[in-house]
């Protein structure tokens, strides 16, 4: 990865290299890799997961499909 420094503006080119990592999704991945995970926890976790990305699907298409109808 590469950040530009014009006329030496450090803070910027701070904030822009910030911002491009965590757009990577890098400072997820230190948080999840900081300490080892069993297998077995790392299964559970990505099932507790995906049940919340499905309920909140759910929730928001019931949402959206119960307005006024004409």
């Amino acid at each position: 990865m590469e950040i530009k420094v014009f006329s030496r503006d450090i803070e910027k080119a701070l904030r822009n290299l910030k911002k491009k990592l965590q757009v990577d999704g890098l400072f997820g991945e230190l948080k999840k890799r900081r300490f080892y995970e069993k297998p077995s926890v790392k299964k559970k976790t990505k099932q507790l997961e995906a049940e919340k990305r499905r309920r909140k699907l759910l929730k928001r298409s019931r949402a959206s499909g119960s307005g006024p109808r004409s």
